[in-house]
């Protein structure tokens, strides 16, 4: 290997850090030929079987609510010692409905825990743009009213306290990251719920990036200039973007409750505000969020192998992302399995499983001066 190497890449070729497997299997799909050697990853391995419920229904409510009975031991077990309950849904957009959580898979979040949960629920997001303009626009306020006695209320992240995390930046120095608070309180049942989607950068999106991405927070000021730390998760570079995601999923998954994908109406294409609607009506639910993602990734029939923050959470033990140790419980797999169109960027997105080149040439040519 040449001694002339980046520091950007030899962080990248650190176990750990792609984690990307020898041997070429990764590349199955689209081949590119690495031009660096990089070591075997070092893994780290969930140390359990991951259940994962899979229920197709007539109305998204039902679907949401039978998805959870499909796991109501683990969900109960969980729920015994917390003081609240946060739903975390996932506001894409704050008034494209099918980009965003519908509230009648809140609702059948809530119609689940009414019988098994008598202390607060919280529904909160920390949305790109206006978080309460959100709950207004696809009517939050109606759940609230519905479910009075359950002390239900809506936050926007982005008003209250925030924690911090390291991610890096396009220097590939660490970068401090507001986050969330309330995603790092280990007095909540936190409970993923939104969309299974593609995605124009990362592919798909589920459960894992809606918390990853709903995490960082924004200024809510007129301020000269605004902030927000989203984009220094969300950035060009898809090798960073999903090392990135990556590390605020390690940083918030154990917090992590459940997740929810409500699959009534999802999204195929030039996804996750763009794309066109699926009607599934199939939705999964699991207290591991890799796994649920996982069994999304086969369910749409995607190539488990292209999502690279979903393969770095596996291999690093966030969750389960080999099928042989998921539990598939309710609805047969095969019985559900569709084939979701592709965004337009697939391609260029697939880049980030091939070798990192972001030296310019030039700085690997001899000098040609007689300076020393």
């Amino acid at each position: 290997m040449s001694k002339e190497i980046s520091r950007r890449q030899l962080l990248f070729a650190s176990a750990g850090a792609l984690a990307l497997t020898g041997g070429g299997r990764l590349f199955a799909q689209h081949p590119p030929t690495p031009t660096l050697e990089l070591p075997p990853p070092q893994i780290v391995p969930a140390t359990h079987r991951s259940p994962v419920s899979l229920v197709r229904a007539d109305s998204r409510r039902k679907a949401v609510h039978d998805s959870l009975m499909g796991i109501d031991h683990e969900m109960v077990q969980g729920l015994k010692h917390k003081k609240y309950v946060l739903i975390k849904v996932n506001f894409t957009s704050t008034r494209n409905q099918l980009a965003s959580t519908h509230r009648d898979a809140v609702a059948g979040v809530l119609d689940y825990l009414g019988p098994r949960f008598k202390g607060p629920v919280v529904i909160g997001e920390a949305a790109s743009s206006d978080t309460m303009a959100g709950f207004d626009n696809f009517n939050y306020s109606g759940v609230v009213t519905e479910f009075k006695s359950q002390k239900v209320s809506l936050v926007d992240f982005n008003m209250e306290k925030y924690a911090l995390m390291q991610a890096i930046d396009n220097n590939i120095h660490l970068s401090p990251v507001r986050i969330a608070s309330r995603l790092v309180d280990s007095d909540a049942f936190i409970i993923n719920c939104c969309i299974p989607k593609t995605h124009d950068a990362v592919i798909y999106t589920g459960a894992v990036k809606n918390m990853a991405m709903g995490a960082p927070l924004r200024s809510l000021t007129k301020e000269t200039p605004t902030w927000t730390d989203k984009r220094k998760i969300h950035v060009d570079s898809h090798w960073q973007q999903n090392y990135n995601m990556f590390l605020v999923a390690q940083h918030l998954a154990p917090y992590w409750g459940a997740t929810v994908l409500d699959g009534f109406e999802a999204m195929e294409g030039n996804g996750p505000i763009g794309g066109t609607k699926v009607d599934w009506k199939v939705a999964i639910a699991s207290t591991d969020y890799v796994a649920g993602d996982r069994v999304a990734v086969e369910a749409i029939g995607m190539d488990p192998k292209w999502i690279g923050y979903l393969q770095y959470c596996g291999q690093m033990g966030l969750g389960n992302y080999d099928m042989a140790n998921i539990e598939v419980r309710g609805e047969k797999l095969e019985a559900i399995k569709t084939s979701f169109k592709l965004p337009g960027t697939v391609d260029d997105q697939l880049k980030w499983m091939g070798p990192l080149e972001l030296t310019p040439p030039r700085v690997l040519q001899p000098r040609q001066s007689g300076r020393g």
